[in-house]
């Protein structure tokens, strides 16, 4: 049975699809949008329930992220990158989630986890430095976890290398305001932000390869099949998710604009059998990128439910069809795009912006197809992947 937070989002479709060119314009979401979001409690459904979340199943929260995006593409992106965070921040130290979640079980978390700052180990903790990029929704976090490589006070990062998630709150970074001026996914208002010399606690602190390899899982306490899910699964299929959703806005959109469009020659589109069979064709292929990111999830979480491990050879699959499902979900919604015509590029058409968002949030690195499926195929014919999927 859907989680009821699916029935939510369905009833505030209305407002998302009329807030979502606001979102644009501002540069961020508006108030009233991220309010909206925390009453509907997307972003808690991977919570722990001692922090009041839902403990939900993961299938769940992918499904929301991607019914969001479709109505309105920044508030389906921050979503999904906001709403997994939760997941995460249960495998850290239980100090880090009564800090964030003790006083306001909605408190959001910010990102990014690139590695764009030096952590200066001190005594009780580190000395953080950096500046980072695409800090999706972060004008409605009070918190952030960032990427950071131990180093020296110089900047000069350590040898080994090693990789770490820093949670900082609000009064120790700054948000740059100006930073975020692009084409699309305007609203997701993914600012910059920068440390300048903060005291980070240990506590607040975990070393990526923890989380990579599921070992933090285990040191956290964590039994629950939520939480000892892969963290390939998780954090790459909550922004695919928000990509999906949007490719099925482009379509939503589409099929609305279409229905009352007339060609230059009198006729009306929706006789055009034609442009029927390529919306039957892209309606069809953005369907299955949602139900293959949800079956591979599923099957993963199903089996740690019924007691066994997730294998690599699962592991792997999923990092290949999340790849591939956005890329065939935004290919399918370009067929769509494209047999609307010349207005369908005009600002006041809600279709562009879509389509706009959906090929800005394809650059994200974690739909870079080469190395992923370079590892899958490996794995097909035989040889073990080197490193992290």
């Amino acid at each position: 049975m859907p989680h009821d937070v699916a029935e939510k989002i369905e009833a505030e479709q209305g407002f998302f699809i009329e807030h979502q060119a606001e979102a644009d314009q501002l540069g961020r979401l508006p108030d009233e949008s991220a309010k909206r979001l925390r009453d509907i409690g997307v972003v808690r459904l991977l919570q722990r329930k001692e922090f009041g979340g839902y403990e939900a199943d993961p299938r769940d929260f992918l499904s929301a992220v991607m019914d969001t995006g479709r109505y309105c593409p920044s508030s389906g992106w921050v979503a999904g990158v906001v709403g997994i965070h939760p997941w995460g921040l249960a495998l850290m130290d239980e100090r880090v989630q009564e800090d964030i979640w003790a006083d306001d079980p909605d408190t959001w978390v910010a990102s990014p986890y690139a590695p764009t700052g030096i952590a200066e180990p001190v005594d009780g903790g580190y000395v953080v430095n950096g500046r980072w990029k695409f800090s999706s929704g972060t004008d409605h976090c009070s918190w952030v976890v960032l990427g950071a490589l131990v180093g020296d006070s110089d900047g000069v990062p350590a040898k080994p290398r090693t990789f770490l998630h820093i949670v900082v709150p609000r009064s120790d970074y700054e948000i740059l305001d100006d930073s975020w001026n692009v084409m699309g996914l305007s609203g997701t208002g993914s600012k910059d932000v920068v440390i300048k010399g903060a005291f980070v606690p240990d506590y607040r602190t975990i070393d990526f390869e923890m989380i990579a390899s599921a070992e933090a899982a285990a040191r956290a306490g964590r039994s629950e099949p939520l939480y000892r899910l892969p963290w390939s699964a998780m954090f790459p299929n909550s922004v695919s998710a928000g990509l999906i959703g949007i490719a099925e806005g482009v379509l939503r959109c589409a099929l609305e604009y279409q229905k009352g469009r007339v060609s230059i020659t009198g006729a009306a589109q929706v006789s055009d059998s034609y442009s029927r069979t390529a919306i039957a064709e892209a309606a069809s292929d953005i369907r299955s990128a949602r139900v293959q990111i949800l079956h591979n999830v599923g099957e993963m979480y199903e089996a740690l439910q019924n007691g066994h491990t997730v294998t690599t050879e699962q592991a792997v699959a999923a990092r290949r069809d999340q790849v591939r499902a956005a890329w065939r979900a935004a290919a399918a919604a370009d067929e769509a795009f494209s047999r609307c015509g010349g207005n369908a590029i005009r600002l006041d058409n809600p279709l562009q912006a879509f389509w706009r968002s959906m090929h800005a949030g394809l650059n994200h690195v974690i739909f870079v197809p080469g190395p992923t499926y370079d590892a899958a195929g490996g794995m097909l014919m035989g040889v073990e992947p080197e490193g992290r999927v």
